[in-house]
């Protein structure tokens, strides 16, 4: 450091000072207020020189003495919005460097790569790439390791119903019967069965009506019963009536695709629309399939799952010959227009049987003038008007008999579709479980009841073998 030059000494060239000894205060700079900085490589600063201003005092409640003043050699740390980075503070362990270099963070450019986590030893703590030092030493905890369970193995899923059926119509035009329904004589008989019950029931209608709401409005009321009939070919009636009656539901979809091609192949066959009909189904483990209303054909779960595509079709087919017989409509027809006189037969029934039970509670006299009186009113009944006593007592019977016929006519519908040998695998089925069920009640020591000859005569279905025997000209031609 050289001191500024005398203006009255001459110039004989550039004077060097000498520098000062080692521990001697270095002068100030002439005018400076301020003590000069130490002399490089000195370590303790200088004392201000004599006649100085005194030094900086210290920061309010701080022990130790100010920094130096700007322009000191020894470093300082710098003053806020200063360029120099502080220095790091004594015992302060250096940031850990991170293993192949520093992460990218969002906004850098590419998506953050953090290391892969350092192989621990015994006894020492992991380094981490941030944040604090973990001070626990003790390993992590491994929970113990249970060997996996042997798989149970699962069922084998239950093998469909084989599709042996013969699709001799799939895929081509098929000839439309010019008549999609008729009615042939099993139909024709059930109406004639059922006028009797018509009239009856008639009666039974036009009495209350006209009895409860006068001549005009009650005969309005007999007209509209009358024509409530057609609803017979109502489509959302039977659908309803199918339903909330017989307990038969829309298919689902794998039960539609299983069931609609096999009801088209029947209705090819037949020359008649498929869609004219309506396929449903009904939850029960019996095999069994029905013809209901005017266009709905039920088939069981059952029968939809386990039988054979060719045993389904004879089902099916069988069904259809029911509808195109008219076995179907004439036969609800007659139910409904018969069941005002049922309910009133029913109402009588009921009326006797308890006259008959409140007799008996005060002495056997007055029960059997309860019988006497009863007597007499049937008796009466078939003198007066035998052409209506005698049919409807004659009428079970008589649609019983015209429904075993039906049954039969059904068969031979099936049987000429060439369905033949199926139909006869079903039937053969149905006595083999007749069979199995008398053999189980003969095996626990019980004896079946078997109907007597007036029950046979209300049965609606011929027994199995005699519906063989019927099949038995058409099995022979397919052999």
């Amino acid at each position: 450091m050289s001191y500024p030059p005398d203006p009255a000494a001459p110039e004989p060239g550039p004077v060097y000072p000498d520098p000062p000894y080692p521990g001697t205060p270095a002068p100030p700079y002439p005018g400076s207020a301020v003590p000069a900085p130490p002399y490089p490589g000195s370590v303790v600063p200088s004392p201000p020189y004599p006649g100085s201003a005194a030094s900086a005092p210290p920061y309010p409640r701080s022990a130790v003495p100010a920094p130096p003043y700007p322009g000191s050699a020894v470093p300082s740390p710098p003053y806020p919005g200063s360029a120099a980075p502080p220095p790091p503070y004594p015992e302060t362990p250096a940031p850990p460097s991170y293993p192949g270099g520093a992460p990218q963070y969002p906004g850098a450019g590419a998506a953050p790569s953090y290391p892969a986590a350092p192989t621990a030893h015994p006894g020492v703590p992991p380094t981490y790439p941030s944040g604090p030092q973990p001070t626990a030493t003790a390993p992590p905890y491994i929970p113990p390791q249970t060997p996996p369970a042997a798989p149970t193995p699962a069922a084998p899923p239950e093998a469909p119903a084989p599709d042996d059926l013969d699709y001799r119509h799939a895929g081509s035009r098929i000839h439309v019967a010019a008549h999609q329904r008729g009615a042939d004589a099993t139909a024709i008989g059930q109406l004639a069965v059922q006028v009797p019950g018509f009239l009856v029931s008639l009666a039974v209608v036009a009495s209350f009506a006209v009895g409860i709401l006068g001549t005009a409005m009650g005969w309005l009321v007999v007209l509209a019963w009358l024509a409530s009939g057609a609803l017979v070919f109502h489509r959302p009636t039977e659908l309803a009536f199918a339903r909330h009656v017989m307990k038969l539901r829309a298919p689902l979809a794998e039960e539609r695709a299983r069931l609609e091609p096999v009801w088209r192949e029947v209705t090819a066959r037949a020359g008649i629309e498929a869609h004219t009909y309506e396929l449903m189904v009904e939850n029960s483990t019996d095999l069994n399939a029905v013809a209901a209303a005017g266009h709905v054909v039920g088939v069981t779960t059952y029968a939809l799952n386990e039988i054979p595509s060719s045993n389904l079709a004879a089902v099916l087919a069988h069904e259809l010959g029911h509808h195109t017989g008219g076995h179907a409509w004439t036969g609800l027809l007659g139910y409904w227009y018969s069941l005002p006189g049922r309910i009133a037969w029913a109402f009588m029934r009921g009326i006797a049987r308890i006259a008959i039970r409140v007799a008996s509670v005060f002495s056997l006299a007055a029960t059997g003038m309860v019988y006497l009186f009863i007597g007499m009113f049937v008796i009466g009944g078939f003198v007066a008007a035998w052409y209506i006593t005698v049919p409807l007592v004659a009428a079970p019977y008589l649609l019983a008999y015209v429904g075993r016929q039906g049954e039969l006519r059904a068969d031979r519908q099936a049987a000429d579709l060439g369905f033949a040998p199926h139909l006869a695998q079903v039937l053969h089925h149905f006595q083999a479980q007749e069979d199995a069920v008398k053999a189980q009640a003969a095996a626990q020591g019980r004896q079946l009841k078997e109907p007597g000859g007036l029950a046979k005569l209300l049965t609606t279905h011929p027994d199995n073998y005699t519906r063989l025997q019927a099949l038995e000209p058409y099995l022979q031609l397919g052999r």
